[in-house]
């Protein structure tokens, strides 16, 4: 049975040379890089080359990024830590509905401790407006938290935009990058943004290594508390060998954004069109011009069936994609994302999100094309509601 793999904003498959890179830390480079001997210094000179990389390729100098985990703990740095350092100015934060977990669960965290957090609507193409948020900015609003490219639709926030309305206001602001760093140009400097999270997960680098971009200057305090390590942001020994896997992974990503670009806009564009021109009552959710949607995503909705009896049954015959986010699976609450956007609730049950990675071939797509028609016909046969 074939297998096709199209749940690339879940997690992607390892690079063969992120791997080749890492292999040395996980064998004979053993050496703890808080070590004094050689062995730790010659680690810990391998994670300052690492740190150098990475700063050249997001624009920004090397003191000022800090190896984490991953996504989930830098929004968590970056949301709850900014928001306690600056409690003294004010306890408002502003975010939008759309937010990947790791900044909404942090939102809430803060609501429930004193701090009052405004969620932004979006459009039906799932973009923030930036009048709104200047007219939700306040005297005691602290910071702006919006996530660069959205899991679920891939939709593309105006970045630059709403990092300069904040600025102007004296406020921090924040994105999560975690879809769009080494996918789209990331530039911070460019951008006018204070924070940043990425992970290596989600470019085919390993899973437990990300980072967070923090501007000089910014008042932040570390959520881990421990050693020194990390300038003191993020206590405990670092994943030498996943920080070696994030640095190639970004570079590889990077090098090769605008030949991936136009590769995953033409593999768009053949699944859906192989699709609706064999399968009725199909809803695009999100940009249908395609300008405010990153094309690697996909994320269509057929009317009168469930997306988990989609999932499954291409499950069965070796395609795997997604509903939503990876963070949900298992909630049989329509997506937040497609609510937010206004696609009514019976339609947002019905949704998948199939999102190309490095590895997907124009075969994968020929083998989903030929094979979601016949599940989604006789899905719809078996259900009450596409028959009534």
């Amino acid at each position: 049975m074939r297998k096709v793999y199209l749940d690339n904003n879940a997690t992607t498959q390892l690079h063969p040379e992120a791997l080749d890179a890492m292999l040395p830390y996980l064998k004979d480079s053993y050496g703890n890089p808080s070590s004094i001997h050689q062995f730790g210094r010659e680690v810990w000179g391998d994670i300052v080359d690492a740190r150098a990389s990475v700063a050249n390729l997001l624009g920004c100098d090397t003191s000022e990024i800090y190896f984490t985990s991953g996504g989930t703990e830098a929004d968590n740095i970056a949301v709850i830590g900014t928001a306690y350092a600056n409690a003294d100015k004010g306890k408002h934060v502003i975010t939008s509905s759309i937010e990947h977990h790791a900044v909404l669960e942090s939102c809430h965290y803060l609501e429930k401790n004193g701090f009052e957090v405004t969620y932004l609507p979006v459009d039906e193409d799932g973009c923030v407006n930036p009048d709104d948020l200047k007219k939700a900015i306040r005297k005691d609003t602290i910071l702006v938290s919006i996530m660069h490219i959205n899991n679920e639709t891939g939709s593309i926030q105006d970045i630059k935009t709403m990092a300069s309305i904040a600025k102007d206001a004296g406020v921090y602001f924040h994105t999560d990058a975690v879809q769009s760093a080494g996918k789209e140009p990331v530039n911070v400097g460019a951008l006018g943004i204070d924070l940043l999270a990425a992970s290596a997960h989600k470019i085919n680098g390993p899973k437990g290594s990300g980072l967070i971009y923090i501007r000089k200057g910014t008042k932040v305090e570390p959520r881990m508390y421990g050693g020194h390590h990390e300038s003191g942001m993020r206590a405990g020994t670092e994943n030498v060998a996943g920080i070696i896997g994030l640095s190639k992974a970004l570079e590889i990503s990077c090098a090769n954004m605008e030949t991936e670009y136009h590769r995953y806009t033409d593999l768009t564009s053949k699944l859906w069109n192989g699709i609706t021109s064999q399968v009725d009552d199909v809803v695009l959710n999100g940009c249908k011009c395609g300008n405010r949607r990153f094309p690697n995503t996909l994320n269509i909705s057929f009317k009168g069936i469930e997306g988990e009896a989609i999932i499954l049954n291409l499950d069965i015959i070796g395609i795997g994609v997604a509903s939503g986010s990876a963070c949900s699976s298992g909630s049989t609450d329509p997506s937040h994302v497609l609510l937010a956007m206004g696609v009514e609730s019976w339609v947002a049950r019905g949704s998948l999100r199939i999102s190309f990675g490095k590895f997907t071939t124009e075969e994968d797509i020929d083998y989903v094309i030929e094979q979601v028609p016949p599940v989604v016909e006789r899905l719809r046969k078996m259900s009450p509601v596409y028959n009534r």
